[in-house]
């Protein structure tokens, strides 16, 4: 039997450095994230630990983006 969200619940993890994953596995932790932070309680002390996971992980996304854009030649 499940608890209430707002019990002890893993903060996911990346296997390796932001920089380091593929888009795909940006995505997918990108999802994890969200879906942990939906699950955790408001008074969660884990929450500031996943939204701050998930800030990193929104720049990365956005840094990416710039040099994708950076990199297409204009028309």
């Amino acid at each position: 039997m499940t608890g209430p969200a707002s019990e002890a619940q893993p903060v996911p993890q990346s296997a390796h450095p932001l920089g380091a994953l593929t888009t795909y596995e940006l995505n997918r932790y990108r999802r994890e994230l969200e879906r942990a932070l939906k699950g955790l309680g408001v008074g969660v002390p884990a929450r500031r630990l996943v939204q701050d996971k998930l800030v990193q992980v929104l720049a990365e996304q956005d840094s990416r983006a710039r040099i994708r854009a950076d990199r297409q030649p204009d028309l």
